[in-house]
């Protein structure tokens, strides 16, 4: 007998399930407002996920993403940028079981809470 088993097939992932993977769990970083549309550039034009803040790329079963943040403003930036590469990183590993290559966090903006009109 072999100590091999035998293939019962493959298991793929779609983009679209890793990209929400990422956004959950960004989003769910205490500190996070929202993410934002990627900047447009001709290599990101085409890619899933950059209208959502998210771009991503998958070589060798390896998992390489930027994400494009909007954070409030009574964060410590670094700390939250920290917590958002720590988080999906965990989550991409548990969850799907795929490698991590980078993960890149782009801080586009600080949101500030709009003035009242007294």
């Amino acid at each position: 007998m072999s100590d091999l088993t035998p293939s019962l097939g493959k298991t793929t992932i779609a983009p679209e399930v890793l990209i929400t993977t990422i956004k959950l769990t960004a989003l769910s970083v205490t500190g996070v407002h929202s993410l934002t549309t990627a900047p447009v550039r001709l290599d990101n034009l085409f890619k899933k996920g950059a209208d959502e803040g998210v771009v991503l790329d998958v070589e060798n079963n390896t998992v390489y993403a930027d994400l494009y943040v909007i954070l409030d403003n009574d964060v410590n930036v670094r700390n939250v940028g920290r917590q958002i590469q720590s988080k999906v990183s965990r989550a991409i590993s548990e969850l799907v079981g795929m490698e991590i290559g980078k993960i890149n966090v782009h801080i586009e903006d600080i949101k500030y809470p709009q003035p009242s009109k007294e």
